[in-house]
């Protein structure tokens, strides 16, 4: 199909198709589920940043709330500024649980072996991720310094300890790109932000999720997904799994750039129910959202999750 469908068309002819199949959603006779694998883990929990600037005292117990909820499933570790891990560390002593935690290195290259080792040391938290954003340029040149951060805090790439390598747009974000795919990590794309010019347009973010899957990198988004459809000043998450469907399909940089645009709420969701979860996911990790409650609200009035009494 085209970008109305659920596959994209076969376009550039030398990309690995990786569209791997699977039971869809809704096959089978199994029992009815409150989150489908396609949105489990999805929202990972960006409560203390912007725009929501929860304070860390309150996200600690709105995040263990969460957890326990009959959507626990759809989210994902708290968000933590490298810069506010002390503080976290004393409040998760207070937990009954561990708590597990990504964290956003908002204190340079250099500081990514101390936010690792912070985390480490205490046994009150779980390291579930690491985000370094890329500043500066040449951007290329960032990347190899980020990713030799990143080898020596973790000592290479783990899958229970995702490290993001966050690209900004930007000249060079290709090259970038490449030095995160050698290395082994994942990429993150900035979707939003505090103005409208935040945004990037759909074929930047095409270009992205084309370009992720050529080099076979995992990656996720943050910022202005509070939504599942597309608004006129935000992207919507729903958009996005769709867009990373079609492109593992095959489909071109115009079909997934042409899904983006998609504001169509019903027709969405009927798209997104036909996509095989784990081809889709293998790709679009997650992304932090400041809000649980909204996109949790927006896929029960589209049928696509529901809290199923016992």
């Amino acid at each position: 199909m085209g970008p109305t469908g659920v596959k994209g068309s076969q376009g550039d002819a030398g990309r690995e198709v990786r569209d791997g199949g699977g039971a869809h959603e809704g096959e089978g006779s199994g029992p009815a589920m409150t989150i489908p694998p396609m949105f489990e883990r999805l929202v990972d929990d960006a409560a203390v940043f912007p725009p929501g600037d929860l304070p860390l005292a309150d996200a600690v117990p709105a995040h263990v709330a969460h957890r326990s909820a009959w959507y626990s499933a759809l989210v994902g570790p708290l968000l933590c500024p490298a810069s506010s891990l002390e503080s976290l560390a004393g409040l998760a002593r207070s937990l009954p649980e561990p708590l597990e935690v990504a964290v956003v290195v908002d204190t340079g290259t250099a500081g990514v072996l101390a936010a690792v080792d912070t985390v480490a040391q205490e046994p009150r938290l779980v390291l579930r991720g690491v985000e370094v954003p890329l500043r500066g340029s040449p951007l290329g040149e960032n990347a190899r310094r980020t990713v030799a951060a990143l080898d020596a805090a973790l000592g290479g790439p783990d899958d229970d300890e995702p490290a993001y390598v966050e690209v900004p747009r930007s000249p060079g974000w290709e090259v970038a790109l490449d030095v995160v795919a050698d290395a082994g990590y994942r990429a993150k794309l900035r979707t939003g932000g505090p103005s409208p010019d935040a945004m990037p347009p759909d074929d930047e973010v095409a270009a992205f999720v084309v370009g992720c899957l050529d080099r076979g990198i995992p990656f996720k988004f943050t910022a202005g997904l509070h939504h599942a459809v597309r608004r006129p000043s935000e992207h919507g998450f729903l958009n996005l799994l769709l867009a990373t469907g079609t492109a593992a399909g095959g489909g071109t940089a115009a079909d997934v750039a042409a899904v983006l645009s998609i504001d169509d709420g019903e027709r969405l969701a009927a798209a997104v129910t036909e996509l095989p979860a784990p081809s889709v996911r293998r790709w679009f990790a997650s992304y932090g959202s400041c809000s649980i409650a909204e996109p949790l609200a927006e896929l029960v009035a589209l049928g696509l999750a529901a809290e199923v009494a016992p």
